[in-house]
């Protein structure tokens, strides 16, 4: 880290941010980015997807560096060249996705790569029970994280910055994960933290878990700060408007379209793991024009049941059929081409090659099929106009369909995936986690484009962590733990308060 000058003393603020830009080859990221973060407060940032509020935090915590305008923490001007200048001065991240590794207990992954603090031993043992007990995060140092759940794991992750001495934190979509009961854990955290004069820099989607937490609002808006508010002075809407300059938009269906022809049905399906069954005797039916949803949290089964259906899972026994067609032997291309349409949990794993340009991504999965193919040869001609198509159809905002996916905003990304799954007219949708880590006028489109669907016959299993998501659009919900299906729920009068009970065993 190189200080360039203390400046003067601020006790009131402990991040500031003046005139941050930064621009990418073709993109302005950031302009002009001026927040103040006051000491021992939450301070939510909100925008769409591509607003850059993901790049303002790259810089903060020294992942990028700015390319004008300054930084301040606790009234000191900073220029940072790594995480590790910004852990220095007390700046810590916590990320959307944990880095944390199974196999180690909770006190090796804390320790893991901060050594020469405290060692790794009964120091740093006393250390982790000291920092857990001030600020009530629970956490039990011998503990193999492979045995802890989602709100565990991210406690764990809030412990590992604390220990290297962060006095602000910066969170990532920290509840995207989480059931309404660890919601809750966690903002009761955040409160100890912050009443110990700690600062806690939260980024959200979900605006009115921002304003049941945060204490200030800065809204970003295509890479510049549009405003920054106290949460108490303002609403849902007003910061939905803010953002994208439309209403908060709603997952209700209002009405059923759900007929009696079978679409999907799964009959005992099995899959073995490692001690006990990852799937155990999956049984459900989904007919033509219903969303049945499944609930659950993380690592019961859910990912291992898509890709079951999928066809991506060996050792599978039970029964799939579609439209009273038997597809369980057939491979994932086959079960597509049989009618599926799919949108993977992970869209930069399973859904796109990120440097590929988007006509290509277009053909990716559906490359055996007419307009992306004649014959055995792909139909470059047709792929494209189709590409064009989705992007026009789908409000794809991107500059032209030959450019690479990894330029899109996770929004636009998520809108093409959507768009080419729905095209082919599919019979099933299996849609997992389809509006994560997008924006509200993503996630609007993303929904209005299922409910058209469901409207016009299509038939969606619907995974989601998303507690108003599953409530808003299924008509039925399961919900799974520990590989079996528990409970069936009707979405006209379940709470997630509910649901999260019957996902965490409470209920």
């Amino acid at each position: 880290m190189n200080t360039a000058h203390a400046l003067e003393q601020d006790i009131d603020v402990a991040v500031r941010l003046r005139g941050i830009g930064k621009t990418f080859p073709g993109v302005i990221a950031n302009h002009d980015v001026d927040i103040d973060v006051r000491r021992g407060t939450v301070h939510a940032i909100v925008g769409e997807n591509g607003a850059g509020k993901s790049t303002l935090m790259k810089i903060l915590y020294g992942v990028q560096k700015p390319d004008s305008g300054r930084i301040e923490v606790d009234g000191a001007q900073v220029s940072f060249s790594s995480p590790s200048d910004a852990i220095k001065v007390g700046v810590g991240m916590v990320f959307q996705h944990f880095m944390l590794a199974d196999n180690l207990t909770v006190l090796e992954n804390v320790a893991l790569g901060a050594e020469e603090l405290h060692g790794i031993g009964a120091k740093a043992r006393r250390r982790i029970v000291e920092i857990s007990d001030a600020y009530g995060l629970g956490v039990e140092p011998d503990r193999l994280v492979s045995e802890l759940g989602v709100g565990a794991r991210q406690r764990i992750e809030i412990l590992k910055v604390l220990y290297r001495g962060a006095r602000t934190i910066i969170l990532d979509e920290p509840t995207s994960v989480l059931v309404p009961q660890e919601v809750d854990e966690l903002f009761g955290n955040l409160r100890e933290l912050t009443s110990e004069g700690l600062t806690v820099i939260f980024i959200s989607h979900k605006l009115d878990e921002v304003l049941a937490v945060a204490d200030d609002v800065t809204v970003i808006r295509r890479g510049t700060t549009v405003d920054s508010v106290g949460a108490s002075s303002v609403t849902s809407a007003q910061l939905a408007e803010m953002m994208v300059g439309s209403e908060l938009p709603s997952p209700s269906t209002e009405f059923s379209t759900v007929t009696d022809r079978e679409m999907l049905e799964v009959l005992d399906l099995t899959l073995p793991g490692d001690g006990r069954n990852l799937l155990d005797a999956i049984s459900f039916t989904i007919h033509a024009g219903e969303i049945l949803g499944v609930a659950g949290v993380e690592g019961n089964g859910q990912a291992e049941l898509v890709e079951a259906i999928m066809g991506m899972r060996s050792g599978v026994t039970g029964t799939v059929l579609l439209a009273g067609r038997d597809i369980s032997s057939l491979h994932t291309r086959q079960r597509r081409e049989a009618g599926i349409g799919y949108i993977p949990e992970d869209r930069h794993r399973h859904g796109l090659l990120l440097d590929a340009p988007l006509w290509e991504n277009r053909v990716l999965g559906h490359q055996g099929r007419k307009p992306n193919a004649k014959g055995p040869f792909v139909d470059a001609a047709g792929a494209r106009a189709d590409t064009q198509r989705i992007v026009d159809a789908y409000d794809v905002r991107t500059p032209g369909i030959d450019t690479i996916a990894r330029a899109l905003s996770g929004g636009n990304q998520q809108k093409l995936i959507v768009g080419r799954e729905m095209s082919g007219e599919p019979v099933l949708l299996v849609a997992a986690h389809p509006t994560r880590g997008v924006d509200i006028g993503a996630q609007g489109a993303i929904w209005d484009h299922i409910r058209t669907a469901r409207r016009a016959g299509l038939a969606v299993l619907l995974i989601s962590a998303d507690l108003d998501e599953l409530i808003g659009l299924s008509d039925r919900i399961e919900v799974i733990l520990r590989g079996q299906l528990v409970g069936e729920f009707d979405p006209s009068t379940v709470t997630p308060q509910q649901l999260g009970s019957a996902m965490t065993g409470a209920g």
